[in-house]
């Protein structure tokens, strides 16, 4: 049993006409959701980094050579808004970790890209990051943890489509 199974003891007990089956769904991605991120900020922060700071240097790593993204292509892959965007390039740039250059097909518009002292951060933390996130779903089988990918996979897809 888990702390979930509890609570939908509780609710079967004090409302047996409700069917509270999908709460122990919710209540476990929750749950999981805030288990696995304090693992993974614990893991950020053993690079001088936390979520946001990760999330918008592994975008430009992971956009390949050379590292540098238009912030509207960043933002297209972040669900934050413009101004949170803005502020996460601000304090990555003061950091050292990205620089701000001008677009050299719209002078108006600025390029971030990765700095050498943020390439190297960034390989460092992501490399980590993957470990931590094997030691974290090694709780499961390869098997176990392919269903439950597949099954998430879909679950989010009836959300997001083929976008």
């Amino acid at each position: 049993m888990d702390h979930v199974d509890g609570i939908l003891a509780q609710w079967n007990r004090e409302r047996p006409d409700l069917d509270v089956t999908p709460m122990g769904l919710f209540g476990r991605l929750k749950r999981l959701s805030q288990h696995l991120g304090r693992e993974m900020e614990k893991t950020f922060a053993e690079h001088g980094l936390n979520s946001a700071s990760f999330d918008v240097l592994a975008t430009l790593r992971r956009s390949g050579p050379p590292y540098s993204l238009s912030p509207g292509d960043l933002l297209a892959t972040m669900m934050i808004t413009s101004g949170t965007l803005t502020n996460r390039i601000d304090q990555l740039e003061k950091a050292g970790l990205v620089e701000r250059t001008h677009n050299p097909e719209d002078r108006r518009s600025f390029i971030i890209s990765l700095t050498e002292r943020g390439f190297a951060i960034i390989e460092a933390a992501v490399t980590a990051h993957v470990a931590t996130q094997a030691q974290l779903s090694s709780i499961l089988s390869a098997d176990e943890n392919a269903a439950l990918n597949a099954l998430l996979g879909k679950y989010l897809a009836g959300f997001e489509g083929s976008r």
